[in-house]
């Protein structure tokens, strides 16, 4: 299965003797699956099949589907809703002498919502069977699609990613093979630390001082932190390439990085691999980043 990104969006119409059916589906990032669902008036027993239609499909990412029911070659006459009309219109008239405000017209109190209703017209009960499995089946092309447009965003950020993860990898390598670590660079600087103190107070015990510029030396060594980020970085691929639904799992791999990119700067003796660091963190926060939009 691809990887798929959480942002998308898909139509798809189909039509039933005298009547247009529309769904336009949209998804965008989430923590989990929220799905919204926007029916017509009189259509709310389609709302667990269609919960579950997209269910079935998505396991992440706040979806949200929209009908559009027309009937074709209907008329239906526009009825006023006179006592609340009456209600409306008396309560205007009392602001208007209280506060002085502008008196009501025509057309802005017909605009209110419940004052002018358009009615419904009724579906035959032997035909929801029907109406509703032709629904449900232009939602399922219209999920198809969206589920396609997640799917190559996904690929585009796929390549992102594996982008990031050769950029971990190259940092890691140049922090492996940074001069700073030979042993004989390490022997250097910390003998010339060691002859500062001694220098600067000649009563310290040498022997001591050595002992603890060694436990300092090995409490140092980036030796874990280069091996446990290289098996991150096989574990970044691995993931990216057996697709599904992996967006959880990098953002926890992120996090590891970004806690061995951290410990790599706090060990490190040398600016040299300070810098390699820092460089490091960058990228992992990008890399991060972008794997927040992935299912």
């Amino acid at each position: 299965m691809a990887l798929q990104s959480m942002t998308g969006f898909a139509r798809a119409s189909g039509s039933l003797e005298g009547a247009s059916i529309a769904w336009e589906t949209r998804s965008v990032n989430g923590k989990g699956l929220d799905v919204r669902l926007r029916l017509p008036p009189g259509f709310d027993r389609l709302e667990m099949p269609a919960r579950q239609a997209v269910q079935k499909r998505f396991s992440r990412g706040n979806v949200q589907a929209t009908l559009t029911f027309t009937r074709m070659g209907l008329t239906t006459v526009p009825v006023v809703n006179e006592e609340f009309l009456k209600d409306v219109a008396a309560l205007a008239k009392r602001l208007e002498k209280q506060f002085g405000c502008a008196p009501p017209t025509a057309d802005g109190l017909l605009s209110l919502r419940g004052v002018l209703e358009v009615p419904e017209t009724a579906e035959p009960a032997e035909g929801f069977e029907r109406t509703d499995a032709e629904i449900i089946a232009v939602l399922e092309h219209a999920l198809a699609g969206l589920a396609a447009a997640r799917e190559h965003e996904g690929a585009a950020l796929k390549q992102l990613l594996l982008g990031h993860i050769d950029a971990i990898e190259q940092l890691t390598l140049r922090a492996e093979a940074d001069g700073s670590r030979e042993p004989a660079a390490i022997r250097e600087r910390i003998a010339q630390q060691v002859k500062l103190l001694i220098d600067a107070a000649p009563s310290l015990d040498e022997q001591r001082l050595h002992t603890e510029a060694a436990f300092l030396a090995t409490k140092a060594d980036i030796r874990e932190e280069i091996d446990r980020l290289k098996t991150h970085v096989a574990s970044g691929r691995a993931l990216l390439e057996s697709g599904g639904a992996a967006g959880r799992k990098l953002d926890f791999l992120a996090q590891e990085f970004n806690r061995e990119s951290n410990t790599l700067c706090s060990k490190s003796n040398a600016a040299s691999v300070t810098a390699i660091g820092l460089e490091l963190k960058a990228v992992v926060d990008q890399f991060r980043e972008q794997v927040q939009n992935l299912e």
